[in-house]
């Protein structure tokens, strides 16, 4: 087993060993993560934080030893806290980190991948912070263009935006959205929501596409074209915009 740690600000991951393959999430900064398959110019990965699966381009990334996985694992995670920064390697070269960067071996405005060390003097967070922390936090990504496999302020969908969130708050939610609806207590009512509940949405077969974050006063921040708030009811999203409802209820889940 090899074991790698993103060393760029953001990594397309793809369905496939190919730059046409669908982009079915991203790494930023700092994620560590198992190589599980390695061919000439891809290799398939495994994601620490989410056990999330798929392809990256073998330039894209640096090798790390099984010790320093294990170190990474054991570290309480250290995040960049502003929309966009950048942090400086020991020659003074730049590089863009965006937030929710992972800051590996943080300490006195330091860290380091490897052998390779940066300074960071930005905002960072870490820690668990109290639930009503989680809308300030979805805040900060409004107005976000939707990206399909996105979850950084230049791009996000659904669930890297409900993701990030709460990441970003020291809580750990699975990749999709489907997979998100697994987790947490199931609400009957949206009266008995708070906010910071996650709401989900299904097709037409019934299978679940679609999460946001549920507001006071029967409001929902999510990405659809942007991240935007709308209104929420029993029957589903009402886009203010449109006039119109968009996304089908199915299930309230209380994760906190």
């Amino acid at each position: 087993m090899d074991y790698g740690i993103c060393n760029l600000s953001i990594v397309p991951l793809r369905s496939e060993p190919s730059n046409k393959a669908e982009l079915v999430s991203q790494i930023v900064f700092g994620e560590h993560f198992k190589v599980l398959e390695t061919r000439k110019e891809w290799s398939k990965i495994r994601l620490a934080f989410d056990k999330y699966e798929g392809w990256i381009d073998n330039k894209q990334y640096l090798a790390i030893t099984k010790e320093d996985y294990s170190d990474l694992d054991k570290q309480q995670p250290v995040l960049a806290g502003n929309l966009v920064d950048y942090i400086t390697d020991s020659a003074g070269v730049l590089s863009l980190i965006t937030l929710g960067a992972t800051l590996p071996n943080f300490k006195d405005a330091a860290l380091s991948i490897g052998a390779s060390h940066y300074q960071y003097e930005g905002a960072h967070v870490e820690g668990q912070h109290p639930k009503t922390q989680l809308l300030n936090t979805a805040f900060l990504f409004l107005n976000t263009p939707y990206l399909w496999g996105g979850k950084t302020p230049f791009g996000i969908d659904c669930s890297g935006f409900t993701q990030m969130v709460y990441k970003l708050n020291g809580y750990a939610l699975l990749r999709d959205a489907s997979q998100q609806a697994t987790q947490g207590e199931t609400l009957s009512f949206i009266e008995e929501s708070e906010p910071g509940d996650l709401a989900f949405f299904d097709n037409q077969e019934g299978i679940i596409t679609h999460v946001g974050i549920i507001m006071k006063d029967n409001y929902i921040i999510h990405a659809h074209g942007k991240v935007r708030i709308d209104r929420l009811d029993h029957s589903g999203i009402y886009n203010v915009d449109s006039k119109r409802h968009t996304h089908k209820l199915r299930v309230i889940k209380k994760i906190i």
